[in-house]
């Protein structure tokens, strides 16, 4: 592991001490092999002056929720350091309590919390402490030997702490351990299936002395062959599968997920070893990924259904077996730990890869970044000498220690349309483009499609993705229903909206071209659209189809024949796929949108023109309804979304004109 410390990018920091200490921790972050999605911490002992002009020490330390790869001054919490000290001596403290008492010693109250480690931090007597949660170091702790082996990599340079789980009990073990240490001795502190620390009074050499210690355990990794030990397999694709299985783990969930498939060389060998069944689940990388990942991962097989739902119940099993630990069981509420829910986090897919599962896209990325890391550590772990994280007890504890539990009693703020993932057409601007948004807006994973190549730079967010393609292309249209499927492992909502307003022209006029061109684009395009979609539907949650028609269906114009006559035969496809659709859950209905005026269709020309046409103002025209309002296609963005959301949940084959109130319509 190589150092990224740069004296020129430093050299502006080095007056600060705690705009070094965010370089530096930084510098930690970006390497993965250190810290993970907000992993690790770090921390940085200041002389401050209060307001009463007294001069106190002041410790500032990561706070929780801060991302060290990321991170900004804001993101440490200033706690009152004599306070941490004395907390250190207490005989015995609750987690919660301790969290409390820490942020009452805060000398900034706006800070986010000071990491459950702060303590730690306090005591040891340097200026500067890191702290990580290095793959090659927790990989050899890892290890029926891992001390022996920890003590013939290190020597006696390094305190080798016994596995205690983070917070007060973890302070507490070290602050007894350390009381009578030389610390010029000392050069780091390794937690065993944890982490190891790191400190100076300078910046840089903390920096680099846990560089450089954790380069010594990925030296002795190499020297004995696990490097060389993780097994790469090529394998096909199979999205509908794909599709099935998160269909699987979201009815575990009792909500939607977002599935993500790694299908790497890496990834598909670690699923095809013979042995993966056995060492695939023996526990985490370290304990404080349990939070995310659960303790073990799903082998998903042929019988998906029966390798989730086995899961499931393993997890409720697991969940009885070391719910009674009196530690636990005093921090709950009412004396009884909440179970949570029983689905998997990620999982090994035979022959294909591992696979992550996440309320979000960032929630579902972090598992697998943290199961990838996890898949590399369990095979170097093989190849010296077997790996053996840490007992399901002490994992257990970790996952429902009491700071996690107070968590599950907050309100739920999911979003509506969380985990859900939506095909859009026509998404680049007007109705499709405010479906898309407000969509995404309220929770979802959009891909919009659209012919209009600005789409790509219009959507360009990571769960919100823009495709240049023809609707009435059909390579276009399956490659990106693919990559939806590929990208979030499913589909639920399809938005039909795409289409196009022929030239007025009367049926006696009316030429082949303009005739043929409306009824491909608006009508025979979404037959083949629905033909590709229908599979993956199947297995999509509560999954749902909305046709975006027109008032032109029940109340047509002269001159309209091409644009209204595909309007209706969409409207006709939607109430037969309504028929067809309804023995697989899947819903289907019709919006009707009438002079919905901030589209593309309607220039400021086109909206002159119609308005002298009726002797109106531009604005009277806008307003020309029933209710005298101007319908926009936010307005229609809503209803979709009303459509696709519960209130619609027992609703398909309805039509809804959505026209300020038409007359002829009604």
């Amino acid at each position: 592991m190589k150092s990224l410390w740069n004296d020129n990018e430093a050299k502006s920091f080095l007056d600060d001490p705690l705009q070094i200490r965010v370089y530096t921790s930084r510098l930690l972050g970006r390497k993965p092999e250190l810290v993970l999605h907000g992993g690790g911490n770090t921390s940085v002992k200041v002389a401050v002056t209060n307001h009463f002009g007294d001069i106190e020490d002041v410790l500032y330390v990561k706070g929780s929720g801060w991302d060290l790869k990321t991170i900004q001054t804001a993101g440490f919490a200033p706690v009152k350091l004599e306070v941490l000290k004395k907390m250190a001596k207490l005989e015995r403290l609750s987690d919660t309590d301790m969290v409390k008492l820490q942020r009452s010693a805060m000398i900034d109250p706006l800070a986010p919390n000071p990491s459950v480690e702060a303590i730690l931090h306090a005591i040891i007597p340097f200026k500067y402490v890191d702290h990580t949660h290095a793959d090659a170091v927790v990989t050899i702790t890892n290890n029926e030997k891992g001390k022996k082996l920890i003590r013939k990599i290190y020597k006696d340079r390094v305190l080798i702490v016994p596995y205690v789980m983070s917070g007060f009990n973890l302070a507490k073990k070290v602050y007894e351990m350390i009381r009578n240490i030389n610390w010029h001795e000392v050069e780091g502190i390794i937690l065993m299936n944890h982490g190891i620390f790191t400190f100076s009074d300078n910046a840089k050499a903390s920096y680099e002395q846990m560089i450089h210690l954790v380069s010594l355990a990925e030296n002795y990794l190499q020297a004995n062959g696990a490097f060389d030990s993780i097994a790469k397999a090529e394998a096909g694709e199979d999205l509908l599968t794909l599709a099935k299985i998160r269909k699987q783990i979201s009815l575990a969930k009792g909500s939607a997920m977002i599935a993500m498939l790694d299908s790497t060389p890496e990834a598909r060998g670690f699923a095809n070893l013979t042995n993966v069944d056995s060492i695939a689940v023996r526990g985490p990388l370290t304990s404080d990924h349990v939070v995310r990942t659960k303790q073990i991962p799903v082998i998903i097989k042929k019988d998906i259904e029966k390798g989730i739902t086995g899961f499931c119940s393993a997890y409720k099993e697991y969940f009885q077996r070391n719910a009674d630990s009196p530690c636990l069981r005093a921090v709950a509420a009412g004396g009884r730990l909440l179970c949570l829910d029983p689905a998997p986090r990620w999982g090994v897919w035979s022959g294909h890869g591992i696979m992550a599962f996440g309320q979000s896209l960032r929630e579902a990325n972090i598992v697998s970044d943290i199961a990838f890391h996890t898949i590399r550590a369990i095979q170097w772990g093989e190849a010296i000498g077997g790996w053996k994280p840490l007992p399901e007890k002490a994992v257990f504890d970790m996952e429902y220690w009491e700071l996690q539990q107070t968590k599950l009693c907050k309100k739920d703020t999911t979003q509506i349309f969380q985990g859900k993932i939506v095909f859009v057409t026509g998404a680049a601007s007007g109705i499709g483009f405010a479906c898309a948004k407000t969509l995404h807006e309220l929770g979802a994973a959009v891909v919009g499609m659209d012919l209009n190549p600005a789409i790509t730079r219009i959507f360009n967010q990571p769960d919100m993705v823009g495709l240049a393609g023809d609707i009435s292309d059909d390579k276009a249209v399956k490659e990106a229903i693919e990559f939806t499927v590929r990208s979030f492992g499913g589909l639920d909502i399809l938005i039909n909206n795409a289409g196009i307003f022929t030239d007025s022209q009367r049926i006696e006029h009316m030429d082949a071209e303009t005739w043929n061109r409306s009824m491909e684009i608006n009508l025979s395009s979404y037959q083949r659209l629905l033909k590709t979609c229908i599979p993956y539907l199947k297995q999509g949650v509560d999954p749902t189809i909305i046709f975006i028609a027109s008032k032109n269906v029940p109340a047509p114009g002269p001159g309209a024949s091409a644009y209204s006559v595909a309007k209706a035969g969409l409207t006709q496809l939607a109430r037969v796929a309504a028929l067809e659709l309804a023995a697989d859950g899947i819903r289907v209905n019709i919006i009707h949108p009438d002079a919905v005026f901030d589209t593309g269709i309607w220039t400021q020309e086109v909206l002159n023109g119609r308005a002298k046409h009726y002797g109106l103002t531009v604005e009277e025209y806008k307003t020309k309804n029933l209710l005298k309002t101007e319908v926009t296609s936010k307005d229609v963005a809503a209803l979709v979304c009303c459509m696709a959301g519960p209130a619609f949940a027992k609703t398909t084959g309805a039509q809804v004109p959505i026209d300020g109130g038409n007359e002829r319509v009604i």
